[in-house]
């Protein structure tokens, strides 16, 4: 399908290395690959493409920073942890000896493993070289156990309570009890002012509730995984984001493209 014919074009894995550029042998060759496709496919979308985006590519780009999401999630009433950016121990520290238990996530992140959240317990016993290498984000523990994932498609939520007393639950679902979850009209309406001032049409949202049951804003990824939840919940997850992709296109006569990365 040409793609200026298409309705709705949902944008999802944009940063994904080109397969051929894994048989090259040198760095500069698979960048030039790389930068080289992303480059022309950005060129031809922004030139052809009339219609409606999944999420709009720089929407999607400013939302997948961390620091910003934090700022508007606070803004539209959401509680947030308190964060400290930095590539200093000391600064660590202190940040440590004010908020008490403290754990660590990256900023961006990279292709490849996931780096999964973990606690930092004695930062005084860590080299400060590995502090400076680049910086990292530093938050205080939400106490609880009680994990939300939150699908937000358009205004059709779909969440999840995932129970479980492990910090980072995505390597073992096996050790959490996981459950539907009925989102509440004000959790709902912050989370749609979140994903409204971002410029995103879904979202994928993690929350944690704190022992009384205060919803916490830990982050959205603008194209998370929701698709394993379909098992686990017995919830049709896949029909769910289809028809929403089929009323964002607003017609039945074109249909969504899909551009994977490759």
């Amino acid at each position: 399908m040409p793609i200026g014919e298409a309705a709705l074009l949902w944008w999802r894995r944009v940063r994904a290395d080109q397969e051929v550029a894994g048989e090259l042998t040198g760095e500069h060759e698979r960048s030039l690959v790389n930068n080289d496709c992303r480059g022309a496919l950005a060129g031809v979308l922004a030139a052809e493409f009339q219609g409606q985006w999944i999420s709009p590519p720089d929407a999607t780009d400013r939302a997948a920073d961390k620091v910003f999401q934090l700022a508007v999630a606070e803004k539209v009433g959401f509680r947030v942890p308190r964060t400290l950016v930095s590539q200093s121990r000391e600064d660590v520290i202190a940040f440590k000896q004010q908020v008490g238990r403290v754990i660590v996530k990256p900023v961006v992140g990279a292709r490849g493993p996931l780096m999964f959240t973990q606690f930092i317990d004695s930062p005084e016993l860590i080299p400060a070289e590995s502090f400076d290498v680049c910086p990292a984000i530093y938050q205080e523990y939400i106490e609880g156990r009680r994990h939300i994932r939150l699908n937000c498609f358009g205004e059709q939520m779909y969440a999840a309570l995932i129970e479980t007393d492990v910090l980072d639950w995505r390597p073992n679902l096996s050790v959490a009890n996981i459950s539907k979850w009925k989102v509440p009209r004000d959790v709902a309406e912050r989370v749609m002012a979140v994903l409204s001032a971002l410029g995103l049409r879904m979202g994928i949202v993690d929350l944690k509730l704190a022992p009384h049951g205060e919803p916490v804003w830990l982050e959205v990824n603008p194209q998370g995984q929701f698709l394993f939840l379909e098992p686990l919940l017995d919830e049709p997850m896949t029909d769910h984001f289809v028809d929403f992709l089929l009323t964002a296109a607003g017609t039945t006569g074109s249909q969504p493209a899909e551009y994977d990365g490759h």
